[in-house]
């Protein structure tokens, strides 16, 4: 097994820290480092950034050759770490002694412990794990409407007297948000303000679950095992990929495995929509980015997009952007722009 230890006070700390027992590059950008690794021991990458109110995150998309130990310390505070994780599972313990906790594939998880007591992370051999761990600081007095500040009240009312662990249902929303985190392709400031936009988004959505599964309120996922999950996911991404396909709740319930009635509950707790709202939603996405990137004429678009009608598929282009589709090529062209 191989034992890492962690200081999570400084991104540059951990990465440093990393870098060194897994070796691999580390790359420094804007405040936000990357480190990929691809040697005899692991394959991977590693992510991190620091943004306002002392929040950061570290990403792992790791295969380890060998069962990893990672030991993050506290030495002089105690964060509060948000733990979320996309693929494969891992273990958490608070020290050596303390009792193994595992967190599975779309769920979150909230951790803090008393200071000095360390925070013990268990990764399989051969097994790839995508965890996405947001660390909100919790060691200087804070203004008290800034958001650690608030994070801090939230859950700890009085100083930290003992150590927090709290499981979360299973949540594929989070997963959606994360991989729009991972679909971040501007660089510089641009890059830095939207990454620290969406982070704050997603440290919203597992505070609220915190709250739901507290109160019993519509806890969403009850329905569907994490197989019927993963379904779900990848028949999404199916459609994303070719929205113009003839689909069917039939023809998507044979591909699935899954009954007409799960992909419905699964659709309305990732997306908030019916399974056909979904493709329509996709098909106009898919619309607006041909009218931007290639010379079809509207009828084209339509017909390559799957839709049958102009004047629906010019409605509901209308109800998404605000305009029809004619006035918002027009609007792209550069006599509009000059006008």
């Amino acid at each position: 097994m191989k034992i890492v230890t962690i200081n999570t006070e400084k991104t540059q700390n951990i990465f440093d820290e990393l870098n060194a027992n897994f070796g691999g590059k580390v790359t420094f950008d804007l405040d936000e480092y990357m480190l990929e690794v691809e040697n005899s021991f692991a394959s991977g990458s590693i992510i991190g950034a620091s943004f306002n109110d002392n929040i950061s995150y570290v990403q792992f998309d790791m295969t380890f050759k060998a069962d990893v130990r990672m030991d993050i310390l506290n030495l002089k505070s105690s964060p509060i770490y948000f733990a979320y994780c996309s693929k494969g599972s891992l273990s958490h313990s608070f020290g050596l002694s303390g009792e193994e906790r595992k967190l599975k594939t779309f769920q979150t998880a909230i951790v803090s412990s008393t200071q000095k007591q360390d925070n013990v992370l268990s990764f399989e051999k051969g097994k790839n794990t995508k965890f996405t761990l947001i660390i909100v600081g919790t060691q200087n007095e804070t203004q008290s409407n800034s958001l650690n500040q608030k994070v801090k009240d939230t859950f700890f009312e009085n100083n930290l007297v003992r150590d927090f662990f709290y499981v979360g249902s299973y949540n594929l929303k989070i997963a959606e948000k994360i991989e729009q985190l991972n679909s971040v392709t501007q660089t510089g400031i641009v890059r830095n303000l939207l990454k620290e936009g969406i982070l704050r988004i997603i440290l919203a959505m597992e505070i609220q679950q915190h709250s739901d599964d507290l109160h019993a309120f519509a806890n969403e996922s009850n329905g569907l095992t994490l197989k019927e999950m993963e379904e779900i996911k990848e028949l999404s991404e199916f459609i994303k990929s070719c929205p113009e396909e003839n689909f069917t709740i039939k023809s998507l319930s044979k591909k699935s495995g899954l009954s007409p009635n799960k992909l419905q509950e699964g659709f309305k707790m990732i997306h908030n929509r019916t399974v056909n709202d979904y493709i329509t939603h996709m098909r106009v996405l898919k619309a607006e980015t041909l009218i931007r990137t290639s010379d079809l004429n509207i009828s084209e678009i339509v017909y390559c997009i799957g839709f049958t009608s102009r004047s629906y598929f010019s409605k509901i282009f209308k109800q998404k952007f605000n305009c029809s589709p004619k006035e918002y090529k027009f609007n792209l062209s550069p006599m509009a722009i000059t006008a």
